[in-house]
């Protein structure tokens, strides 16, 4: 029962689906259930993929594969983006941690979201539902090993209210995102490693500009490592 609700629970964190019914009513700790993040990463996946298995045009089908993930997140993880892009313009760490928590949306955050949109529907109109199901579980994954490896910089906010999850549920988020790789065949192993350098650079921007981690850190190594793997599996392809 703790796992199901753990799994409800990052659902519902992740997604705008209305499961949050069905959680108990006391608060539950988000960092033990980012074990789950893979399969709600799974999740918003098939949901998006519907648009690719119905016969179209593969751009249109494209776009709107990307336009129904961006409403079932509720453009989480977009958002995280450009406000970690815009970043880029402060001179120091409190001038860029304000310019990330600005609700404004500058020159950085704006490219940043025209060129991955850009990117992962060009991706989307090449690959097939599996492809995008182990990408979004494992942008998801992402986020995760990002939160265990960097440290919260705010004493409030997303990133220090999630917590930081342990090497255990690590790597059981780790493991589930293989298992859903699995079905992508030879091409997987070559989309995570894609991803990994994509993360490693993120987290390493991250320190180099906050000195951790906040959650625009965490979405945007999401997001980013997502669509890295979907240009793989399009380049493969």
């Amino acid at each position: 029962m703790v796992r199901l609700n753990q799994l409800c629970l990052a659902v519902v964190f992740l997604t705008r689906l209305p499961l949050g019914r069905l959680l108990p009513p006391r608060a539950m700790p988000l960092a033990p259930a980012m074990w789950a993040f893979p399969l709600a990463g799974a999740v918003v996946g098939v949901i998006a993929a519907l648009p690719l298995m119905a016969d179209g045009p593969p751009l249109v089908q494209a776009a709107l594969s990307l336009a129904l993930s961006v409403w079932l997140t509720g453009a989480l993880h977009e958002d995280a983006l450009a406000d970690f892009a815009d970043a880029a313009g402060g001179r120091t760490v409190q001038d860029r941690l304000r310019i990330m928590r600005d609700s404004h949306l500058g020159a950085y955050g704006t490219m940043a979201l025209i060129c991955i949109s850009a990117l992962r529907i060009a991706a989307l109109s090449v690959v097939g539902p599996a492809a995008l199901i182990a990408s979004a579980a494992g942008g998801r994954t992402a986020a995760v090993v990002a939160a265990r490896m960097l440290p919260a910089v705010r004493r409030d906010g997303l990133g220090h209210g999630a917590g930081r999850p342990g090497l255990a549920t690590t790597g059981a988020a780790v493991g589930l995102a293989c298992l859903i790789l699995l079905p992508t065949g030879t091409d997987g192993p070559v989309a995570a490693m894609a991803a990994i350098i994509v993360l490693f650079l993120i987290i390493r921007q991250a320190r180099c500009w906050i000195g951790g981690q906040t959650g625009d850190v965490l979405g945007a190594a999401s997001v980013c490592c997502e669509t890295a793997m979907l240009l793989v599996f399009a380049w493969l392809t």
